[in-house]
């Protein structure tokens, strides 16, 4: 990627990852229209292409019994994909399982109880957590009693460093005040909120209602509480954006001044997610009109001080994510940057990834044919595969 970017952008690369004042640089046609094409998603690595059957329960099985030589010395990253979400949004690319009924997230803990047993079983010593997310579909979809019956399975199996970094990806809509309270008693400490867009007319055609309002009134409770490294994701490509329209949007981000600002690229992929056909298609924008989206977040967010990380990330100087800046470091676990150089990352209830559309590899599907007929629905069987997964491994 890195060759792709000097060829076209010769001369800029060293000045866009040294000076965090510096502006997007302009671009010519031909060269947009070369690169205009639908390629894996760079948020996980591997990325999902590179995946196949040869890696199965019993391969999953024996690098966790390798992970565990390094001992208790060596802290682990955990990530959890709680994949429940009250409603679909259209532009949605994510595993979720769709449902206003708080009970299905029930047998999905008992599932995660048992992979997260199994796991830390073949870990040995190796239990200390240095950084933990909670990703989805929407993590407060589960109601306290259910989030703190996963705190305690996460405790009984591993210790959280007292300076751990402890995420959570929250929608403010079904987000209150007490899994605000009851998520920072744990020791959360990060906290991380989709906007995508503020404008109406966007917001209706993603179908997502999301006020300014809201969402600056919970970046404000959450830091009062003693959350930072707060995040806000954006999301450029979306139907009916304009340059008027979007600078608003980035005027109303700036004046929220989160400590971090993920800006994501729209993926229209609707052979694969066919609830993407409900959005108006020919509103979409493409090449120079999207690329110039991008470009305005850029700049509008590097002269309003953040400095900018990778590829689509910004920071506050004084948050610890521009550290990485500094230092050179990279890392990204499922879509989520962590502001220190990450350990080893491992998944739990992650179908493929917090973020992959791949199909479930047969090897698995047979693996979870052998643990015996599953109550849960197609999503959320998918979903739970890891923990069937191993408990097939267990088996042998």
């Amino acid at each position: 990627m890195r060759d792709q970017l000097t060829e076209w952008m010769p001369g800029t690369i060293h000045e866009l990852s040294s000076s965090p004042m510096s502006r997007f640089p302009e671009i010519n046609a031909a060269t947009i229209a070369r690169y205009e094409q639908p390629g894996p998603r760079y948020t996980s690595y591997p990325t999902v292409p590179e995946w196949n059957p040869r890696f199965g329960p019993a391969e999953y099985a024996d690098k966790l019994c390798e992970a565990s030589r390094e001992g208790s010395s060596s802290p682990l990253s955990l990530y959890f994909h709680l994949p429940f979400c009250r409603h679909m949004c259209a532009f949605c690319g994510c595993n979720v399982v769709v449902t206003r009924d708080s009970t299905k997230a029930d047998e999905y803990l008992t599932h995660l109880e048992l992979e997260l047993a199994l796991a830390a079983e073949r870990l040995g010593k190796r239990r200390e957590i240095s950084q933990l997310h909670l990703g989805g579909g929407t993590p407060t979809f589960l109601n306290e009693a259910q989030l703190s019956r996963l705190w305690r399975a996460i405790r009984t199996h591993f210790a959280v460093r007292n300076d751990a970094e402890l995420a959570v990806e929250v929608n403010p809509v079904v987000t209150t005040s007490r899994h605000l309270t009851l998520l920072r008693s744990f020791g959360f400490n990060r906290l991380s909120m989709g906007v995508q867009d503020f404008d109406r007319d966007v917001q209706q055609a993603i179908e997502r209602n999301q006020s300014f309002e809201l969402t600056a009134g919970m970046v404000a409770e959450a830091r009062s509480i003693g959350f930072r490294g707060i995040n806000l994701d954006l999301v450029y490509g979306l139907p009916l954006q304009t340059q008027s329209k979007w600078a608003r949007t980035l005027r109303r981000i700036v004046d929220i001044r989160p400590d971090r600002i993920a800006v994501y690229s729209f993926a229209f992929v609707p052979n694969l997610k066919p609830h993407q056909k409900r959005l108006p298609i020919d509103k979409l924008p493409h090449g120079e009109a999207k690329l110039s989206l991008f470009r305005s977040a850029y700049n509008a967010f590097v002269e309003a001080g953040y400095q900018a990380i990778g590829m689509d990330h910004f920071a506050l100087p004084e948050d610890e994510l521009a550290g990485r800046r500094t230092h050179g470091l990279s890392g990204a676990i499922f879509r989520v940057t962590p502001s220190r150089q990450p350990p080893m990352s491992l998944p739990l209830a992650s179908p493929e990834s917090a973020t992959s559309r791949a199909p479930m590899p047969r090897t698995f599907d047979r693996c979870l044919s052998t643990t015996g007929p599953s109550r849960l629905g197609g999503s959320q069987r998918s979903a739970a595969f890891c923990s069937r997964m191993m408990t097939a491994a267990a088996a042998r």
